[in-house]
């Protein structure tokens, strides 16, 4: 997804202007009294080096900071991350950061190495993965960033799912409907005999974690004969190209490409929290109504990595600016003192009294 952000440096220029200012009359005062052409613009040289970078200190007192930060993990993770990297690239433009995409289980195999400094998760890091981590001497944190609604779709032109229930969901992707459940009217007798062509995260994507433990009951348990991918993009393309698709991603690619897209409303029969079926949206996904499809959007960084000042520094910016900027690329953002939880548990895991052990 392209990011669409402006670096936040206007003080800068303006600061910049009054150094100009200031040199170009300490210039004047030079030539008459040098008067001496080729001195005069000696010095206007000087003075444009220095109001152009001749110093790397900003006007806002920000970051000399060089080196790298290297983030890997979640495609749904990907668009807050990434728009958290660019505006950190004109904040500290001699830290390198480069965001990646892998899917959650591959970030989490790389990040437990310390291969990676940061992985984007859209689910818990799991038992064998923590254990991994401690193989290698890596403590870690679990940070949480923002909300995201799981989003039930399929192409503009159906005009027979008005909505879905759980268990249908569960009836379409269980292990035992691969090669027997093929017709939208086995789900509901009075939908089309149509085929039904099924689009869904690979099998290393936390989103198909979190959606085959919600609906099928079992994390990592579903049928095996749909069209898999890690990245949503490429699952926005299947289903918005055929009108029998049904598939599944983050809100926020639905959101990108509705005009492309139609969004089903989720039943989970239970009425305790919201009775009858349920779109994603700002509203549901925050109040917890939208379930069982409503989940929690992670970062994880490692002790090691928090050695370097540039990881601290960019991880801090990113707990600083995740909320606005979740919500810029369609995802719901914390409450603002879950924020401010997170800085403060990342503050302790920095500082030691954290970095001993796992926290989630």
């Amino acid at each position: 997804m392209a990011s669409k952000y402006k670096a936040k440096n206007y003080r800068c220029l303006l600061n910049e202007s009054q150094k100009t200012l200031n040199q170009t009359k300490h210039w004047l005062m030079l030539n008459l009294k040098l008067n001496n052409l080729n001195a005069a613009m000696l010095l206007g040289a000087t003075m444009l080096f220095s109001a152009c970078g001749g110093n790397t200190e900003n006007a806002e007192g920000g970051s000399d900071l060089t080196g790298s930060v290297q983030i890997d993990g979640s495609s749904t993770v990907y668009p807050i991350t990434e728009a958290v990297a660019e505006e950190y690239r004109a904040e500290a433009p001699d830290v390198k950061v480069t965001v990646g995409v892998s899917g959650s289980g591959s970030g989490f195999k790389k990040f437990t190495r310390g291969d990676i400094d940061v992985t984007n998760a859209s689910r818990a890091i799991n038992a064998d993965e923590a254990a991994v981590a401690q193989e290698n001497n890596l403590s870690f944190l679990e940070l949480s960033v923002a909300y995201d609604g799981l989003t039930v779709v399929v192409h503009p032109e159906n005009d027979w799912v008005q909505d879905i229930t759980v268990a249908e969901l569960k009836k379409i992707w269980e292990p035992a409907a691969q090669g027997t459940i093929k017709k939208w009217n086995q789900i509901r007798p009075e939908w089309p005999d149509r085929e039904i062509h099924l689009y869904g995260p690979g099998v290393e994507s936390g989103t198909y974690d979190y959606f085959t433990e919600a609906v099928v009951g079992k994390s990592h348990s579903s049928r095996g004969d749909y069209t898999a991918s890690e990245d949503d993009n490429v699952l926005v393309q299947g289903v918005s190209t055929d009108p029998n698709a049904l598939g599944f991603f983050g809100y926020a690619y639905y959101e990108e490409n509705q005009n492309k897209l139609k969004a089903i409303p989720v039943d989970d029969q239970d009425d305790s929290n919201g009775a009858g079926a349920i779109l994603p949206s700002l509203e549901t996904v925050k109040d917890g109504s939208y379930a069982p499809l409503s989940r929690p959007l992670f970062i994880y960084v490692h002790s090691k990595a928090v050695e370097r000042p540039e990881v601290v520094d960019f991880v801090n910016f990113y707990l600083d600016n995740a909320g606005e900027l979740a919500e810029e690329v369609g995802y719901i953002p914390l409450p603002d003192n879950l924020y401010e939880e997170q800085r403060q548990k990342f503050e302790q895991f920095v500082s030691g009294s954290g970095a001993t052990a796992n926290q989630q």
